[in-house]
């Protein structure tokens, strides 16, 4: 990975210094003869937004996941930015950037499909004016130097910068020395770091599913003390980054971390208090096959629609008011669509899942109602259905996980290999019992007598 020799030998020389109350260090520099980083790694939009702001006089750097990630030989999901430059230079740098944000002013960079996000240097948040009672940073636009901005960052490994004037790596928090020791580290103190930013809970729980590093002791014992702050997150946030804990290629792992931190509760309340009920049952036996689908179709390379994650998520809160419904003689359907529409609704108010999302979701539930329904005519029409494939799926993961389905199973399997001749014997070959939910029958009107004329 790296001229480790060398560069312990440069840590070691180094002199530590205070500067009010953090411990800081002179900045470890690692030469470009010293590190395996190189500009043919870096994407062409990325180069042209750190040479447009070298050429235009400012200071520009790589900086966080995207250098980490290289110097451990994994391939960035993206690029970002940070300089000495205002927002609003860069936004006149570059023709096609525009500024968003406001607690967190940034700039968006596009070059053809890629976004390169750029950042200015900040200083740590002034307590009085940005931070909220509870300690969380509320406005962060306070502008500063490189060694202000790496002491803001929240954990070591992210507090990396690649400068392009000499391609050197400058570290000032010791994020090199935590990459070879395998740790996750925030930087000053965990709770307080915690309570600026309760999504760092979240991110450091991510990095070790996605890195496989471990958590140093104060990172790690915050966690389950502070996870309750994640209440007070705007669930639109809280939506994108359950994204990245559970797309990222190692759902099933982050999955049992959180729920091994007590972080899971804070995201899914109700799927939480069922899985408590059950410690190896069913539904933690159908949440986890759906995560590991997940994981092996991302690394695959084939696609994954979040709708299906969280119908494997929200399934057994869905499933056992359903069955509720129905013991009271609520009619299949009508109780699937209440109880979904109930569980969705609760659910929105801690993770704000989209309506995108949340429809393709129910289209999920509702097929597991339409395909035990085979006889006559509703097969070609649960067929024809545009989520047909994603029900299906599910009705397999049902299976799997102890589900008594193999031969409905069975038989969606074989007839949609059927032509359409074969696919009718299939139907008429089934006993009646496979008609599904029966049509009430239809009350007929009575004539209203015609009106007698004078």
């Amino acid at each position: 990975m790296l001229s480790l020799n060398k560069i312990f030998s440069k840590l070691r020389n180094k002199k530590t210094k205070k500067n009010g109350t953090s411990q800081q260090r002179e900045p470890l520099i690692i030469s470009r003869p010293d590190h395996t980083i190189s500009r043919s790694q870096i994407s062409s939009a990325a180069l042209k937004v750190l040479y447009g702001l070298k050429e235009a006089g400012y200071d520009a750097y790589l900086v966080g996941g995207c250098v980490r990630d290289l110097l451990l030989g994994h391939e960035p999901k993206d690029f970002d930015v940070t300089t000495n430059a205002s927002p609003e230079q860069v936004n006149q740098v570059f023709k096609r950037s525009r500024l968003i944000g406001r607690r967190f002013k940034l700039v968006h960079v596009r070059y053809g499909r890629e976004v390169i996000e750029v950042a200015t240097f900040r200083a740590p948040p002034e307590a009085e004016q940005h931070v909220d009672e509870q300690g969380r940073i509320v406005r962060d636009n306070v502008y500063g130097t490189l060694e202000q901005d790496a002491w803001r960052r929240d954990f070591t490994i992210n507090a990396l910068y690649y400068n392009i004037r000499d391609f050197s790596i400058v570290d000032y928090t010791g994020g090199i020395a935590d990459l070879e020791a395998g740790k996750i580290s925030l930087i000053g103190d965990a709770e307080t770091r915690y309570r600026e930013d309760p999504v760092r809970i979240l991110r450091a729980i991510r990095f070790v599913g996605k890195l496989g590093l471990t958590l140093d002791d104060e990172t790690e014992k915050w966690i389950p003390k502070l996870a309750v702050l994640l209440k007070d997150i705007p669930s639109a946030r809280l939506f994108d980054e359950s994204l990245k804990l559970y797309l990222s290629g190692n759902a099933a792992v982050t999955n049992e971390l959180l729920t091994h931190y007590g972080v899971f509760e804070q995201l899914f309340p109700q799927t939480a208090a069922l899985l408590h009920e059950e410690h190896d049952g069913y539904p933690r036996i159908l949440l986890t096959k759906a995560l590991e689908n997940t994981d092996k179709r991302i690394d695959e390379g084939k696609p994954v629609t979040p709708a299906f994650l969280f119908a494997a998520i929200l399934w057994e809160p869905v499933r056992q008011r359903w069955q509720d419904y129905m013991a009271n003689n609520i009619p299949t359907i009508p109780a699937l669509q209440r109880a979904a529409s109930e569980v969705i609704a609760e659910q929105v108010q801690r993770v704000a899942i989209p309506k995108r999302y949340t429809l393709i979701t129910r289209d999920i539930w509702v097929l597991q109602t339409r395909l035990p329904q085979r006889l006559g005519k509703r097969a070609f029409r649960t067929l024809a259905q545009p989520k047909f494939r994603a029900g299906y799926d599910f009705l397999i993961l049902r299976n799997e996980a102890g589900e008594d389905l193999d031969e409905l199973v069975d038989w969606w399997t074989l007839f949609q290999e059927q032509t359409e001749a074969e696919q009718q014997k299939m139907i008429n070959a089934l006993p009646t019992s496979a008609g599904g939910v029966k049509k009430r029958p239809r009350r007929r009107r009575r004539r209203k007598p015609a009106a007698k004329s004078d």
